[in-house]
């Protein structure tokens, strides 16, 4: 298999870029190419480059707790633009206030992500868990 890619940005108008960095150092490292959109970016954004690389991923960061509502409908607005079978991530400080994370886990599962991670999470793990879940995609 060839070098998978997947696309990552921070959504909506969260402007926290340190996280997003480091997320795109460790993956490139586990040999993901990471196309990376930067922060303060739309779902529309993310889908085209999906589109224009042909990635097989996007993975969704967000810090500021917006991610409620920034990341709501992503995966109909991807299968209404052929990427059907794209893989959905998403992670970080999702919510405003303080939830179990088995609840916010649960309610963006139910909007579509594939796999939903908290905010200190093992990035080796990420790429691990992003490869099988290309593979199993394909």
């Amino acid at each position: 298999m060839s070098q998978p890619t997947a696309v990552l940005g921070v959504i909506g108008s969260d402007c926290h870029a340190v996280g997003n960095k480091i997320i795109e150092f460790a993956l490139s490292q586990a040999g993901i190419h990471v196309v990376n959109l930067g922060v303060m970016v739309s779902q529309d954004e993310f889908i085209d480059a999906a589109i224009e690389t042909g990635a097989q991923a996007i993975l969704v960061s967000s810090i500021y707790g917006h991610g409620e509502i920034d990341c709501n409908g992503l995966r109909g607005r991807c299968m209404e633009r052929g990427l059907d079978h794209i893989v959905l991530y998403v992670g970080g400080n999702l919510v405003i206030g303080k939830r179990e994370f088995g609840e916010v886990e649960h309610l963006f599962k139910e909007m579509g992500y594939d796999r939903v991670f908290p905010p200190t999470v093992d990035l080796s793990n990420v790429a691990q868990c992003l490869k099988q879940d290309i593979a199993a995609a394909a």
